[in-house]
């Protein structure tokens, strides 16, 4: 934040909601005073020293990446586990007693914090082939944070995730959009996740752009777009740089559509582009070209997040990289337009939403039209991928941010692109019917 009053209010919430997450047993807590998740990951522990040692180191070295105990209270496997029971029943809203509008990054630390935990380097995971060398990209470790996020996907499926005093501190957050009339009514809502992924009161509310164009590419979602990537001759994507990343990373795009895919070589001097979902977005998504699905799939993978703690923000900060989300849990569709080519549409579950879920409808063979309703996602904030054929000529015309290219850090070390918040059926692209330039355009993660 840009002001010492602002980062003195996010300090507080986190540190509410890490006392309250280490306060009381939760209640569904067996005999030993812990849930059915926790002794899982116990268990999973005992019969596993590496792991339960690697979790162990992780916890260490996040303590060194943030000694504060205030912000980071988590220090040893005893308080990781009182946590785990807490966060598994965790309703996503703000804690304090006077609601602001912190309600939305209330919900992004606590995600964040969950994940900073085990998103530590370990040089022990080195060279095994993982995305980065943290725990959270271990097989055993990996498999255990899914059932975590089903076992959370499944309490805020309860009608105890969800009251009247929960409903309230986000219709107080402006930044949910509940007093603009966008959405179904609030009586429709007796879940978290029923609220969670809300229906709009009818299409009028996202207005699709230039609906009888097909060459007009609209946001798949409410979102920020990151920029836009070259596909080489052999499929490849190009990462330069990163937070973590310090050398060019290359990504293939069969790892992200799979080897069995028809169409993992189609989109080979395309382009690729991606656009986040904040937590208060509304969550589901919508085709945003028209056409006749030829492939339909949904890949179970990890779920994981990059974090890095900000001393300068006293914050924790998620990091969507590029590359990133060829290890992710993720769906797609391709789509076969009548005058451009393929294009794939990829819904991208970010942390605890590991779950992607298409429409009834969405199957092989059926044709859509732009802006007709693919999906939606569950709790939490989400990354949308779409790839586009040579032939496409694809360009982005979102609207840049205050009209001007900005550079980020200097691990970053490029000069990029920083896009305005876009709802659902605005402009987001064209396809200009003509050879990709080819472009390298990238954004930082949104603050």
């Amino acid at each position: 934040m840009k002001t010492t009053n602002a980062k003195t209010r996010y300090h507080l919430c986190l540190v509410v909601l890490a006392a309250w997450l280490l306060g009381s047993g939760a209640g569904l807590a067996g005999d030993d005073g812990h849930n059915p998740i926790t002794r899982q990951l116990m268990s999973l522990g005992e019969a596993n020293p590496e792991i339960q040692g690697m979790l162990e180191r992780s916890i260490a070295e996040a303590g060194k990446a943030n000694p504060d105990p205030k912000t980071n209270p988590v220090r040893n496997l005893s308080d990781y586990y009182d946590f785990i029971d807490r966060a598994s029943e965790l309703i996503p809203k703000d804690v304090l007693e006077n609601p602001s509008s912190l309600t939305r990054d209330q919900i992004l630390q606590s995600i964040c914090y969950f994940y900073f935990l085990v998103d530590q380097p370990l040089a022990e995971l080195k060279g095994r082939g993982l995305f980065n060398n943290t725990i959270q990209y271990y097989g055993p470790f990996s498999a255990w944070l899914r059932d975590f996020a089903n076992a959370w996907g499944a309490f805020l499926d309860t009608e105890v995730s969800w009251n009247e005093a929960v409903y309230q501190q986000f219709l107080d957050d402006p930044n949910f959009g509940l007093q603009k009339g966008w959405y179904e009514a609030s009586t429709n809502w007796n879940t978290f996740n029923r609220f969670f992924s809300r229906y709009l009161r009818s299409p009028d509310m996202r207005p699709i752009a230039s609906p009888d164009d097909p060459a007009v590419i609209v946001s798949p979602a409410d979102s920020v777009p990151q920029g836009m990537w070259a596909i080489d001759e052999n499929s490849n994507i190009r990462v330069d740089g990163g937070l973590k990343v310090k050398l060019a990373t290359f990504f293939n795009i069969k790892d992200l559509l799979g080897e069995d895919s028809a169409y993992k070589e189609a989109f080979a001097r395309g382009i690729l582009t991606h656009t986040f979902l904040n937590v208060n977005d509304y969550h589901r998504y919508h085709f945003a070209v028209g056409g006749t699905i030829r492939e339909k799939k949904v890949i179970t993978r990890n779920v994981a997040l990059e974090v890095e703690w900000s001393p300068e923000q006293g914050r924790y900060i998620p990091i969507d990289s590029t590359g990133w989300q060829f290890s992710q849990t993720l769906g797609y569709v391709i789509v076969e337009t009548e005058e451009y080519g393929l294009v794939a549409l990829i819904p991208m579950g970010m942390a605890q939403v590991s779950s992607v879920n298409f429409e009834d409808n969405v199957e092989v063979g059926a044709t859509r039209t732009k802006g007709d309703t693919l999906g939606t996602f569950l709790f939490g904030g989400s990354d949308f991928i779409m790839l586009f054929q040579e032939k496409a000529g694809f360009e982005i015309t979102a609207p840049i941010e205050h009209g001007i290219a900005t550079k980020p850090d200097a691990d970053h070390g490029r000069q990029v692109t920083t896009y305005q918040h876009v709802l659902m059926g605005e402009a987001y692209g064209v396809m200009r019917g003509q050879a990709a330039s080819g472009a390298y355009m990238a954004a930082p993660p949104p603050p």
